[in-house]
This record gives C-alpha cells, structure tokens and sequence, in this order.
C-alpha cells in the first residue's frame, strides 16, 4: 500500500490543509487520519492532477545515521564507525516531492545524500534483541539528507550543516511493501548516476538500527530514521534537478534554488 499527503488544488488557499490518503495509479483516496494511527477509508477520491504531493511525514524527529556504508565512510575519509553514528535533522527542514532544496549563502560545498528512510508505524522503546524491530515499521520512503558540507567539517558535529531549511525533502510517499534488506538505492542529478547502492551493503541494517535508537530514544508512531546514504555524494548548485529512486518505491525529485535574498 502506499500512503501520501496531499493537497487538493480545486480547494481555497485558506483550507489547503495537507490531507492524507491511499495513492495508486490513477488516483488519491482520501482517508481520515494519519496511517500511523486510526483511520478509515473516505469515499471522495481525487484524480492525480488535481492534487499536489506533500512530505508524507510529519514527524516529531528525523533520526539519521552516518556513514552507514563502507564506501561511502571511504570516499569522504573517515573510518567504519564501530557504532551507528547518530544525529538529527529539525522537522522544519522538511520539504516534499517536487518543492526546491533552497541553497543557503553560508555553505561554498552543498551535497546530496540519497538514503532509504524507515517511518515508524507504533510507539517503539527500548527493544530487546529478540524483539522484531521491523513490526514497528509502518513503511519505508526516499530521503535526501542535503548537506553542507564544509560546515559540518569545520564544526565537526553535525547539526549546522544537515539542519538548513529545506534540507530534508522526503518521499514521494510510504511505501508499506516492501523488503529493506536488499533495494537499489540511487541519485542522479540532471539525469546523471551519482549514487548507486544496495541496502545489503548497510553495516548496520534497518532491523539493528531500530533497536539501538529506541534504547536512547523513544520512537513515536510517524518518526522517520534515515539510514544511510551510498557512496557518490557531491555537489549541487543553483539550478540542479536532483531525484533520489529507492526500487520498490518510486522517485523523490526536487529542484535547487539559489540562496533567498537575506
């Protein structure tokens, strides 16, 4: 099944509410609440062009895990973590399928990052080994975790530089099929293959992560964990139209806007 967020577009500014439903091929239905939650099915359904998709997340926190792939740990210098390498993204860094990446004029170095993200589907804390994490899972989505770079270099942690406006963009929708033990992870930009990689090759995979994250933290239904992007990160500039395809799931495309005027 697959679960979006939308927007109707015949409806009034003021009452553009994002409304969540069931996406397939040719149309939105819309459902009454949250697929995290309870909810039942809405007999209005909109055409797909008379809607227009949201981030299907509206997390209280976006956990994300570094260097997750040797590869990827390799290319930019660093060593396999002995642990997951844990930080957060603001949930204001947001942004859905097709709104811009706003470059920010304090990073000279602003990369992507494709990742498979896990949304979690129930209230998780502390998990035992024996526990099935991935009964937790609600369903999985594309997340590019953009970065600056050059501040999160120079300020070591890595808050700053992955916590711009904009900087997170997630989707296009929730994907609850699907095996993440074994999916083609890849970005291209203006159509080019940057990234390309395979979530087997994840030292730590989505099972393990979940478990070690709800024993620090507790994971709320509709928390998203990011984890882990392939090697291939590089630049992306005014202009650039960066997508992010999981198999199985669909693509996450977005445009690159130069700096806002301060």
């Amino acid at each position: 099944m697959k679960f979006c967020r939308f927007v109707a577009l015949d409806c009034p500014d003021s009452s553009r509410n994002p409304i969540y439903g069931i996406l397939d091929e040719y149309q939105v239905r819309e459902i009454s609440g949250a697929p995290w939650a309870e909810w039942s099915q809405s007999p209005r359904a909109y055409p797909l062009a008379a809607v227009r998709l949201v981030a299907p997340v509206d997390p209280t926190k976006v956990v994300c895990i570094g260097r997750n792939y040797a590869a990827h740990a390799a290319e930019l210098g660093n060593e396999v973590p002995k642990e997951p390498l844990m930080f957060l993204k603001p949930p204001s860094s947001i942004v859905g399928c097709d709104e811009p990446i706003i470059l920010t004029q304090y990073s000279q170095r602003i990369e992507h990052e494709g990742e498979l993200a896990i949304v979690i589907g129930r209230l998780c804390s502390r998990l035992r080994d024996s526990d099935d994490a991935l009964s937790y899972v609600l369903g999985y989505t594309c997340l590019n975790d953009v970065t600056a770079r050059d501040i999160q270099k120079s300020d070591v942690q890595f808050t700053r530089g992955k916590g711009f406006d904009t900087f997170c963009p997630v989707g296009p929708h929730i994907e609850t099929d699907l095996d993440p033990t074994n999916v083609l992870v890849e970005t291209r930009v203006n159509g080019a293959v940057r990234q390309s990689g395979n979530t087997s090759l994840m030292i730590y995979p989505c099972a393990f992560l979940i478990r070690w994250i709800s024993r620090m933290m507790t994971l709320y239904p509709g928390d998203v964990i990011a984890t882990g992007t392939p090697a291939g990160v590089g630049p992306l500039v005014a202009g650039d139209a960066v997508e992010v395809s999981v198999a199985g799931i669909g693509v996450l495309r977005n445009p690159v806007h130069a700096p806002q005027a301060q």
